[in-house]
């Protein structure tokens, strides 16, 4: 079992009842496509069942969060982020921070002056399946393993 889960909003911000709003602001989720990555927990997981409506979320591996980084990653003020910023914080490159986080050691949001979310596109050549629908029932949110291609088409 993975020890992160990818978190993306694919739907939007209006008429999102309260109690499913804080929990997209605690995920860091406060606009459509954008994503993140968190521990796999219990209490993470209820989050993501709370807010099921307007997720999908799978488990992720370290290239892809490198790729998410390098391609995606933003500090303060919106500009991306350098090799000089990554060995700011104490990696040795991308692929170090993302092992660093996929592991374990550390997680976004611990990381002082860098974005805790990623601001992604939408997916080239759009959805193949339904945006209001849960995966079980033939749409995309909810738990997807189908998200890693999706988001690929979204970096």
């Amino acid at each position: 079992m993975s020890k992160n889960l990818l978190v993306v909003r694919l739907r939007g911000t209006v008429n999102v009842r309260e109690p499913v709003k804080r929990t997209l602001e605690q995920l860091h989720l406060t606009k459509r496509f954008r994503a993140t990555i968190i521990p796999d927990t219990p209490d993470y997981r209820g989050m993501l069942i709370s807010s099921k409506e307007y997720v999908a979320w799978c488990p992720v591996d370290a290239s892809l969060i490198s790729k998410l980084i390098k391609k995606r990653g933003r500090k303060g003020g919106w500009a991306p982020l350098t090799l000089k910023d990554i060995k700011g914080w104490g990696f040795k490159g991308f692929s170090g921070m993302a092992r660093s986080i996929d592991v374990g050691k550390t997680a976004l949001k611990e990381i002082e002056g860098m974005n805790p979310f990623f601001a992604l596109s939408p997916p080239r050549g759009g959805f193949k399946r339904s945006t209001r629908r849960l995966y079980t029932q033939g749409g995309i949110l909810g738990e997807n393993p189908e998200l890693i291609s999706i988001v690929g088409k979204m970096i």
